[in-house]
């Protein structure tokens, strides 16, 4: 013969489960200190000292220029 108690418990452990994971998740999350989106791996330029974007394709389109530039006269010198 069964206790009825056994019955009872799986429940109750069951319910206890679901609430406690839930929580430590939330505890966890609380805890942990965010990552901010403009801290990255090995980099800490600050943002005055780095160029803007339009400035980097500005460069990049001056050095492509001049490439070309070069690859142009080297064909015709040949």
């Amino acid at each position: 013969r069964e206790a009825p108690i056994p019955k009872m418990l799986a429940p109750c452990l069951l319910r206890r489960v679901v609430l406690t994971v839930p929580l430590v998740f939330v505890v966890a999350l609380l805890l942990t200190e965010p990552v901010r989106s403009d801290q990255e791996a090995g980099t800490a330029i600050p943002a005055e000292s780095r160029p803007c974007v339009d400035c980097h394709a500005f460069e990049f389109m001056q050095r492509a220029l001049q490439d070309l530039k070069k690859t142009a006269y080297n064909l015709d010198t040949r």
